[in-house]
């Protein structure tokens, strides 16, 4: 089941995986809101790369991707977390 959530009035795309009993949540949007780039792939792109460099390799277990809709109406895979 896909959802928007509102957080700070700014959507946040998120996805109910009925399995593990628990939400994803689209990194992307949460980065957006919290640092307030108007380039947030590119903010988590060069974060996941120094987050690795510092050897943080815990990172890419914690991280998921599914199929999230973009704002051009498109399903992209996006980096996803749980809460």
């Amino acid at each position: 089941m896909s959802n928007i959530k509102l957080f700070e009035n700014k959507k946040v795309r998120s996805e109910w995986n009925e399995q593990e009993k628990q939400w994803y949540f689209s990194i992307i949007d949460i980065i957006e809101i919290l640092t307030g780039t108007a380039r947030p792939r590119k903010y988590w792109n060069d974060l996941k790369k120094k987050l690795l460099q510092e050897g943080f390799e815990e990172l890419s277990a914690k991280i998921g991707q599914l199929k999230m809709l973009s704002s051009d109406g498109k399903l992209y895979l996006t980096d996803v977390a749980t809460n």
